[in-house]
């Protein structure tokens, strides 16, 4: 792996297997599956921008081509012979907080942008020649069939990027790990929100391991497609239990709680439990040790494979408002979605 540095922070030309951490954390905002959409582009005449959305990974097929030329999954635009740069405008699925960006140039060998750089705005609409634009990512060299990772250190929320190639080229796929943000104040205070939502707001905020699947997934919507839609431990060989902590999107008087093990079915756990808490300092770091000492949500309660399941008031324990979750998980296993609903709290 090669390290470049770079004012927005770390550049990493990785294999595909070899991913920072916030790009295993968090969620791609770009997604297609969550709505994101190209807006806009300056050229797509070999590979159309749609492309760079897509979830699943960047394919190479020998000897297809089209009207255009060699078929190519992601966006490629022509050559440029009269100066400039080409652009691409992304509506981003969710609008969030951008923690991380990996801009792939995977089976572009030849044809990849020698440089690229996005830039950032926040619009309730299509953004218009009225636009200001943010640079969040000056000019980064990128190389030829390979993930370019790169934090973003910025608090602010965007629903809007620019991706700019400097001349030309192809991008396999553009992916922005990122926190939802959920404006509250257009939220119904009287309503049962699911809390725990990524839409919301609700992040992961640690887990003890998670081998076979990916921790945010619990916070999607929808029940999940298959056993790699959720979240997977290692098979335990030690005492104890694996847990995944969650932050809520607002802190809530909880009422409802699903646990979803849909598809796992030799590999769902023997039982959960969750511990709860309102946490008002703290880091991250600090709260899983916290956590082990929250009080409990809901008692440890026997689980089945493949299966939703629902507990309510008579189970839960009244302890006021919370703003965290702990989620317990006996000895081991997979667990696909976990929906917390309540009502909003000061």
């Amino acid at each position: 792996m090669a390290l470049v540095n770079h004012p927005a922070g770390t550049v990493l030309h990785a294999p595909a297997a070899d991913v920072p951490e916030f790009a295993r954390r968090y969620a791609n905002l770009a997604a297609a599956d969550f709505g994101a959409r190209v807006l806009a582009y300056s050229d797509q005449w070999f590979a159309a921008a749609e492309r760079m959305l897509q979830a699943s990974e960047p394919v190479f097929i020998v000897g297809e081509f089209d009207d255009h030329g060699k078929w190519m999954d992601g966006w490629e635009t022509r050559r440029r012979r009269n100066g400039g740069y080409d652009h691409a405008v992304i509506q981003l699925g969710l609008p969030g907080v951008i923690k991380g960006l990996d801009i792939d140039t995977s089976h572009f060998s030849g044809n990849y942008p020698p440089a690229a750089s996005v830039e950032a705005c926040r619009s309730a609409g299509d953004p218009d020649e009225r636009t200001e634009w943010v640079e969040i990512l000056p000019a980064a060299s990128l190389g030829p069939c390979a993930h370019h990772f790169i934090a973003i250190d910025d608090a602010r929320c965007w629903t809007h990027l620019r991706l700019n190639i400097y001349p030309d080229g192809g991008v396999a796929r553009f992916r922005v790990y990122g926190q939802p943000v959920c404006d509250w104040e257009r939220q119904d205070p009287a309503a049962l929100h699911e809390v725990s939502a990524l839409e919301k707001g609700g992040r992961i905020v640690a887990y003890n391991d998670a081998h076979f699947g990916v921790p945010f997934r619990l916070l999607m919507s929808g029940r999940g497609v298959n056993m790699g839609d959720g979240w997977e431990t290692r098979r335990r060989r030690e005492p104890g239990n694996d847990w995944c902590i969650v932050e809520l999107g607002h802190a809530a008087l909880v009422e409802r709680i699903e646990v979803d093990t849909a598809h796992f079915k030799g590999n769902y756990p023997d039982r959960i439990s969750l511990q709860a808490a309102y946490v008002r300092h703290g880091t991250d770091q600090s709260i899983v040790t916290q956590a082990m000492f929250w009080e409990p949500l809901l008692p440890e309660q026997k689980t089945e494979m493949d299966q939703q399941h629902f507990y309510g008031k008579d189970l839960l324990r009244d302890l006021g408002a919370v703003t965290h979750v702990r989620l317990n998980i006996f000895p081991d296993g997979g667990v696909s979605r976990l929906r917390i609903w309540g009502r909003l709290a000061d």
